[in-house]
């Protein structure tokens, strides 16, 4: 059931929650990916395993 919303209705809508979900869901990507590099380039030996079958080592 569709109802036309009043001006009053209208101005008191808030947008921006998804921008600001988007905005930490990007940041929280970029600080996990930051950490695996880190962890990558300052361990003396190592060895990961990517999806794919990609394998990787390092001594």
């Amino acid at each position: 059931m569709k109802k036309q919303l009043s001006m009053n209705e209208c101005e008191n809508i808030i947008t921006g929650e998804v921008i600001s979900l988007t905005a930490v869901m990007a940041i929280v990507a970029i600080a996990v990916a930051a950490v695996i590099v880190y962890r990558l380039f300052m361990s003396k030996e190592g060895s990961a395993t990517m999806p794919g079958g990609w394998k990787f080592s390092w001594e």
